[in-house]
């Protein structure tokens, strides 16, 4: 059953055409990922598809009894509206009733009189008709996941990241049956893109998304829609399902296109023959000649040669960092923190949002000072600094003029120079991007050009916060080649597990209270050891159990529904099937006879399964604190 239909849409703007007869649809229940370029168009689609813009020519069809809710890239809200108005914005009745229940209860917090208790009573009759109570649990579930606790804040006062966290609560509490998700782990940490690809993965609804994090896509996505060229092309299968059937695709395109050249080589020696003999040609051949040479005209995409900038001369002495500290008021950020640096090092940090992770590398820049402690930098040190900010170009500038305003020329390690136009081109920035304006690029190509900014000023130390955001995939395979060529060092933010994964040597890992742990090792591997620590404390925990029941009496009266002691049973079940797939998964992890994608593919799966037995677990003692069995 189709629930969206696309046919023969086309769009452009001003001379550039983003696509042109584009179709293709999604059926109900299918998980869809689309992929393309910076700038290409793909939040262009995703406003078609939504009615937010609309085609040039062609039509868009979504299935009229489907409820649909948009995640856009940027979203935009009301300042003067509070966080409880705009979550609950919906003529949903759980909605409805769920915000009446936590205006009610808000009210009871402020001032704590009858007239108010009985409106909170009036608004648990109104959930307990609803039987809304679940729904309530679910909608508190994602607000703590993405914590946001204060309802009355108002929109002006939170940060940007704040403002797409509450953007993607808003479209998961909606209750809607297709999500349409543009860049939705951006401004998300590890922990809150782990929790929404289990969410995601466990929600029976259609879904179709633009993301550039290649585990949280593989893990979800059952078919891959790619935008390239002004056509799309679909792929039904996962990420690496994607990958092995468009390498098969342009080898193949590459094998004909040698044997049309060929083919073509003999029609032109033919077509060259003198006047007399033309006269009697073919005119079929003739077109069929002229059909070759279009064919043969044809580029093929080819993955960029590998790229490595000259790096100043690194010294014996690189950094070091000596029992440093620093707290803003009472919350400590890093507490007496030491590393000495070495050269080559690639360092991956990690961590929840506000731990500490920009601040850390903004000591290290020395853009702000440690409370405590030294930071001594080597005297050959450059350091290149790329931040979340990114630049701000004075007046009406082209792409190319701000490089050029930097360099004209870009040394490189194997002693040859690469043009300004030529690195950009490298990056994937082609030659008529190049002399667009700096305001008419897209948000990710805007990013992309902040990085190359700082990538070409020749540093031999590399500081680098979520250098990933909003880049697509294709620039970042260019970039992770660039940076696994790096002669310096680099200290990078990210929360894109893939990223980190393929380029640290080891990772920082900010734990809360300033303290951060250094695990030499992949993500993945912090992952699995991580999981399997909390495996222990939790049947730990569950063999301690036992001994309290001898202290509770055996008269006890049972409290739970009928309904509830089935659920009870169920989880025990469910919890030890889990805990099977679980140990069954570490010990594929832990063999040593496995590709990298079924690495990824078991490495994404048991990060679902310890999520569901975490929730399942927190559950069941619920279930058993009230039956006074633990």
């Amino acid at each position: 059953m189709n629930c969206l239909a696309v046919d023969c849409v086309s769009k452009s703007f001003g001379d550039k055409i983003l696509f042109e007869n584009i179709t293709f649809g999604m059926e109900v229940g299918q998980k869809a990922a689309l992929i393309a370029r910076n700038g290409v168009g793909k939040t262009s689609l995703l406003n078609i598809i939504t009615g937010i813009d609309s085609p040039d020519s062609g039509n868009v069809t979504i299935r009229k009894e489907l409820k649909v809710s948009y995640l856009p890239q940027n979203p935009l809200f009301d300042d003067n509206a509070t966080v409880l108005e705009v979550l609950f914005a919906s003529e949903n009745d759980f909605i409805n009733a769920i915000r009446n229940y936590e205006s009610a209860l808000n009210l009871i917090k402020h001032e704590d009189t009858s007239e108010n208790h009985k409106i909170f009573e009036v608004c648990i009759a109104e959930m307990d008709r609803l039987s809304a109570w679940d729904f309530e649990s679910k909608v508190k579930e994602i607000l703590g996941r993405f914590l946001i606790e204060d309802l009355e804040q108002k929109i002006s006062e939170l940060s940007g990241g704040m403002k797409k966290k509450l953007a993607l609560a808003k479209t998961l509490i909606e209750e809607v049956d297709f999500l349409i998700l543009d860049e939705p782990t951006n401004h998300l940490d590890i922990e809150m893109i782990e929790w929404l690809e289990e969410y995601l993965t466990r929600e029976k609804l259609s879904l179709l998304l633009v993301t550039h994090d290649r585990y949280f896509l593989d893990s979800i996505c059952d078919t891959i829609f790619e935008l390239e060229g002004g056509e799309m092309r679909r792929y039904n299968g996962n990420y690496d399902y994607y990958l092995e059937k468009k390498t098969e695709r342009e080898y193949n395109e590459a094998a004909e296109l040698d044997k049309t050249k060929g083919l073509f080589r003999r029609e032109l020696d033919w077509m060259r023959q003198s006047p007399q003999a033309r006269t009697g040609k073919s005119k079929a051949r003739i077109d069929s000649f002229y059909g070759l040479k279009d064919k043969v005209s044809k580029k093929l995409a080819s993955k960029p040669a590998e790229l490595q900038v000259k790096t100043q001369r690194i010294g014996n002495k690189i950094l070091e960092l000596n029992n440093i500290c620093k707290s803003y008021g009472p919350k400590m950020i890093v507490d007496d923190f030491s590393h000495i640096f070495k050269r080559g090092e690639k360092i991956g940090i990690v961590g929840r949002n506000g731990a500490g992770k920009t601040t850390l590398m903004e000591m290290i820049s020395g853009r702000t000072n440690p409370d405590k402690g030294k930071i001594q930098r080597g005297l050959t040190m450059v350091f290149g600094h790329f931040s979340q900010e990114g630049i701000q170009p004075s007046g009406d500038k082209r792409v190319l003029e701000i490089v050029k305003e930097v360099a004209e020329v870009i040394p490189l390690g194997d002693g040859r120079e690469m043009s300004a136009a030529q690195f950009l081109f490298h990056f994937g920035f082609n030659f008529d991007t190049q002399y667009n304006y700096y305001y008419s690029l897209s948000g990710g190509e805007r990013r992309k050009l902040s990085l190359l900014m700082t990538l070409i000023q020749n540093p031999n130390f590399l500081l680098l916060d979520e250098p990933t955001n909003d880049l697509d995939i294709f620039t970042l395979n260019i970039l992770e080649d660039f940076l696994s060529n790096f002669g310096g060092c680099i200290m990078f933010i990210s929360h894109d597990r893939f990223f980190i994964d393929k380029l640290a040597d080891h990772i920082f890992i900010f734990e809360g209270d300033g303290k951060i742990k250094d695990f030499y090792g992949s993500y993945s591997e912090y992952r699995v050891q991580k999981a399997k620590t909390e495996s222990i404390q939790r049947k730990k925990i569950a063999a301690e159990k036992p001994k309290k029941e001898e202290f509770r009496s055996k008269d006890t009266k049972q409290k739970l529904s009928y309904k509830e002691k089935v659920e009870y049973e169920t989880l025990e079940t469910e919890i030890a099937s889990m805990e099977e797939e679980k140990d069954d998964l570490l010990k594929k992890l832990s063999s040593g006879n496995s590709t990298v994608a079924e690495l990824q593919s078991w490495s994404g799966r048991y990060s679902i399964v310890e999520n569901m037995i975490e929730e399942k677990t927190e559950r069941w003692m619920i279930l058993a604190e009230k039956e006074q069995l633990i």
